[in-house]
């Protein structure tokens, strides 16, 4: 199930976009609870991390749909946000915002299913897998995104995570096939990077925060194909 937020002032237009996406749930199989307002004030003074994505119209009463964003994304980082809007040359600023995509009106549903596939993409990306990790203790389960990368050292597999270390068993190409689908990157042979933990990359080092790992000069390209991909879908750490 996802929660969905459409912030647009014309009752028909509204109307109009919660049909397509309930069409699109029937067709695509997906849930989507949806809730309407009418202006950006009675919007903000909801819990705004009940929401996954938010279809925000530009022209709004009171406080603008730019305006109403830049405010949202003080309260919630992770909230995708898709603007509809009748001018085009708003969308620009989006990128202010960190805005997903934008939409211009009048909406069709062809154009909709598009944005919104690509929406579902990122927030299932998001999600995260569980993967079994085996060493000498027994099994631990673990989430795609407390792993902040995996190195391996003489066979060994070690899992960097957000709560310490875990040595394990195991090969990376096994690993690369589980996690397939999640963001995760070769930045050299040895280590296997979770790239919503990347804060930095200059010339030959990606940086996790205060940890620096090489990126080698074959895998580099690729690399930087894979976080650009990233950074381009709306990731979030």
């Amino acid at each position: 199930m996802r929660n969905v937020a459409i912030v647009e002032d014309e009752k028909e237009a509204a109307e109009k976009l919660q049909s397509f996406l309930e069409r699109f749930g029937r067709e695509r199989d997906e849930q989507f609870n949806i809730a309407h307002y009418r202006d950006a004030v009675t919007f903000l003074s909801e819990d705004q991390k009940k929401f996954d994505l938010v279809f925000m119209d530009i022209e709004l009463p009171d406080v603008d749909g730019m305006e109403a964003a830049k405010r949202l994304r003080k309260k919630d980082s992770d909230v995708m946000i898709i603007f509809v809007t009748n001018m085009a040359q708003y969308a620009i600023k989006g990128y202010e915002v960190r805005a997903f995509d934008f939409i211009v009106k009048p909406v069709s549903y062809g154009n909709l299913s598009v944005k919104l596939s690509g929406a579902m993409d990122v927030l299932s990306a998001r999600d995260g897998k569980y993967v079994w990790v085996s060493n000498i203790d027994g099994k631990v389960r673990l989430h795609s995104s407390a792993i902040r990368y995996v190195e391996v050292v003489q066979h060994i597999l070690i899992y960097h995570t957000t709560d310490g270390d875990i040595k394990a068993s195991g090969s990376l190409s096994a690993l690369e096939n589980e996690l397939k689908g999640e963001p995760f990157a070769f930045c050299n042979r040895c280590y296997f990077v979770n790239l919503r933990y990347v804060t930095a990359v200059r010339q030959f080092d990606v940086f996790l925060g205060n940890e620096k790992l090489q990126i080698s000069r074959l895998k580099r390209s690729s690399f930087m194909s894979a976080l650009n991909d990233f950074l381009a879908g709306g990731g979030f750490a």
